[in-house]
């Protein structure tokens, strides 16, 4: 994993939500963490415990940490109110990982400014008998944001090459005729996955996907955190250390399906989660530049909708 993120992604001097100025080098954000489309992506050159140039005292990062996320925070509250004004374009935000990675946390402080009426999150479970009855793809297509909203999935249709590759039996609850756990599936489903994401961004949907990439030492800290203290009971479930012991496969199974799905219009970015301060302004100084880069626009006023606006202000200021 490159260094220098408390250098070189700093907030910019004035930036902040209503000016021009940007507020983080969304370039830089893109080269440290973002899977390049092609493959040849390696899991293991990421550092999941990565907080930054070493040359730099830990509290100096942090701050700068906080201080991005504040930022992109603030940008993102304004960018939404322009994403739902200009009617346009969606925007939906893919996360995945492993448990206790984070996801939760990275989704209700990163998304605290916005106008939860513009957002969606959908938290994809095991799938109904319903669901069951459609293609894997259905259950997520009726959750897709319309134009103007953010759309977040808690996990996604990504499930179906990570936890069913790695548990292939849930594929005979699926009852495809003639399909088998084998790398044909899994190449197949790749495709599809590129093809649908490829036509959502054709027709108005920015997609951008994030793995909080966790090691297995600070996930153990976690779910001993999660035993040790009362208050977070609920967190806890047994299946979760059940599925820790498939950690290599799955391990294997992200990296085969983050370096297939990686694409120019639905980017991966793998986040290191072991520190979350670390995580939340990766992810904020992402999707804020994600839609900023979007270059939306306030709607256009005709002359008759001017006009409109003049004979009402000239009947307000005769009250």
């Amino acid at each position: 994993m490159p260094i220098g993120y408390a250098c070189r992604l700093a907030p910019v001097a004035g930036g902040h939500s209503g000016d021009s100025a940007v507020p983080i080098d969304f370039a830089e954000v893109q080269r440290l963490f973002r899977v390049a489309p092609g493959g040849g992506f390696r899991l293991a050159d990421h550092d999941p415990a990565w907080d930054g140039d070493d040359g730099i005292a830990k509290k100096t990062r942090k701050e700068t940490a906080n201080e991005i996320l504040t930022a992109s925070v603030a940008e993102l509250a304004a960018m939404q109110e322009l994403l739902y004004a200009s009617d346009t374009w969606s925007v939906l935000v893919v996360f995945q990982a492993m448990d206790a990675a984070g996801k939760d946390g990275a989704i209700k402080h990163v998304m605290s400014g916005v106008n939860p009426q513009g957002v969606e999150v959908t938290s994809f479970k095991h799938p109904s008998a319903e669901e069951l009855d459609h293609t894997y793809l259905w259950r997520c297509m009726r959750r897709l944001p319309e134009r103007g909203r953010i759309g977040i999935f808690n996990r996604s249709y990504y499930e179906e090459v990570l936890i069913v590759r790695v548990h292939p039996h849930l594929l005979q609850a699926q009852r495809i005729p003639g399909i088998e756990a084998n790398e044909k599936t899994w190449r197949h489903r790749f495709d599809d996955i590129n093809a649908f994401e490829r036509h959502l961004s054709r027709n108005g949907t920015a997609i951008v996907k994030f793995f909080l990439n966790v090691s297995r030492k600070e996930q153990k800290r976690r779910f001993l955190d999660r035993i040790e203290d009362p208050a977070k009971h609920w967190k806890f479930s047994a299946s979760d250390v059940a599925e820790r012991r498939h950690w290599d496969r799955y391990m294997q199974a992200y990296e085969e399906a983050l370096a297939a799905t990686s694409t120019e219009h639905a980017p991966w970015y793998v986040v290191p989660a072991d520190h979350k301060w670390v995580s939340r302004a990766v992810v904020a100084a992402v999707l804020a530049g994600t839609i900023r880069g979007l270059g939306l626009r306030w709607p256009a006023v005709d002359a008759e909708q001017q006009r409109r606006i003049e004979e009402a202000r000239r009947e307000l200021l005769a009250e």
